[in-house]
């Protein structure tokens, strides 16, 4: 039977018009699933024993021969079905078949050969990925040869351009691009924002280091180690912390660190007399650490020295502060209070709107809080931020407007801003001093 009776019989012709429409419904489809499948699940499924999910990981790992293999297919069956439909309205309607069959294919094309299989493509990608992972990597070997020629076309056609391709290198590290999937997944509806902040504070710890998170020196709370034990049992006691640096001289020379339950049992094991204890002797050596230690590298410091409390030195040796494990973990799971934790409530929104924020907050603590994304790189708490951005140190009553907030300063005290009023406004970007 050769092509003229072919193109007579409407039954065949009408079989070959189907058969190709649904190879093209097929590389639509693999295509817009296999490309939105879930890389997670896909290992998941593949660590559990499924070969279909080892069929998808290995083809998305050559996503390029991937999607260039579904396009060619696509291409082949749609121009040729195209080119069969017109012989076959030709010969039936004469010079209008082309015009016939122009309409009639496009819209076979578009319904049923594209968006109908890539809609349900998109909604169940994991699915149909599945299901179509033999017969797509079947299509990849098939048209292999032919790829290997048109990905070393592209790479001449686009090099001049400036875009090379083939050399599996994401522009976004692995955490930059989880960070933005949950984000998205938290605008569209999908991670609750408590999930959302939470996997992002993880993920961030490897960015932060020790100073983004320590107590500064001017608010630890230390203990004089010249003074009596009764008056060292009272400041432990009246202390809200369980662990007090002892300092001798000056408040920088930390000797020791005294542990509460430590000086109970010293205390118990004297009979409650508190001038017989030797303070120095309970306390534990201090175990310094630099500003500069990543969160990540602290954290799996404090788990294998089995320990909770650090103190932060400078290039120099000095004490900048303190960093304990809760601060670490409050910057993944957000504020810890327990019953002896004095409440500061530093972030304080106003009915109309605006929030006054203590100067002293952290700016990561605010846009945790608000759901604001003021940067945090050149400034660690917002009296920093602000003045970074003024470049002085600000009077009470000045405002600024950058990042799209308008920050008032209400208080003062000598060289430090304490408090401040952050406003909203329409336009962002826009920076000004009254």
């Amino acid at each position: 039977m050769d092509t003229l009776d072919i193109a007579t019989n409407p039954w065949v012709a009408l079989a070959i018009v189907a058969f190709c429409l649904c190879l093209s419904a097929f590389f639509s489809a693999s295509e817009t699933a296999l490309t939105a499948a879930s890389r997670a699940r896909m290992h998941a499924l593949e660590n559990g024993g499924d070969a279909r999910a080892g069929i998808v990981n290995r083809l998305l790992m050559a996503r390029e021969r991937l999607i260039g293999a579904m396009l060619i297919g696509n291409n082949i069956v749609n121009v040729g079905v195209s080119s069969f439909t017109t012989v076959v309205l030709v010969n039936i309607f004469g010079d209008a078949g082309v015009i016939y069959a122009t309409l009639l294919m496009s819209l076979f094309i578009i319904v049923f050969a594209e968006v109908t299989p890539k809609t349900v493509a998109i909604i169940k990608p994991d699915q149909v990925a599945l299901l179509f992972a033999r017969p797509v990597s079947w299509a990849v070997s098939v048209f292999t040869p032919l790829l290997y020629a048109i990905e070393a076309l592209v790479r001449l056609i686009l090099r001049p351009f400036g875009v090379v391709i083939g050399e599996n290198q994401s522009l976004l590290s692995a955490h930059e691009e989880i960070k933005g999937t949950v984000d998205l997944l938290h605008r569209e509806g999908g991670v609750v924002k408590s999930d959302r902040d939470m996997l992002g504070g993880l993920l961030d710890l490897r960015e932060l280091t020790v100073e983004d998170v320590m107590i500064h020196r001017t608010k630890m709370r230390t203990i004089d180690a010249d003074l009596g034990p009764s008056e060292i049992v009272r400041e432990v006691l009246a202390s809200p912390y369980t662990r007090m640096p002892l300092w001798r001289g000056t408040s920088e020379n930390i000797i020791g660190v005294l542990h509460a339950k430590d000086l109970l049992r010293a205390l118990d094991a004297v009979g409650g007399d508190a001038a017989k204890l030797n303070v120095e002797q309970i306390s534990f050596a201090p175990w310094f650490v630099p500003v500069t230690s990543s969160l990540s590298e602290q954290l799996k410091a404090f788990l294998s020295k089995k320990t909770h409390f650090a103190l932060a030195v400078d290039e120099y040796g000095e004490v900048m502060g303190l960093v304990t494990l809760e601060d670490i973990l409050e910057e993944i799971v957000g504020d810890i209070k327990d019953e002896h934790d004095v409440a500061v409530q530093g972030v304080r929104p106003q009915p109309d709107g605006s929030v006054v924020v203590d100067g002293s907050v952290p700016i990561r603590d605010v846009n945790r809080a608000m759901d604001w994304s003021l940067p945090d790189e050149e400034a660690t708490t917002i009296a920093g931020l602000v003045i970074h951005e003024a470049q002085l140190i600000p009077e009470a009553g000045q405002a600024f407007t950058f990042y799209g907030f308008r920050f008032e300063v209400m208080r003062r005290s000598r060289n430090k801003v304490t408090a401040l009023k952050i406003t909203p406004v329409a336009k962002a970007g826009v920076e000004a001093a009254a």
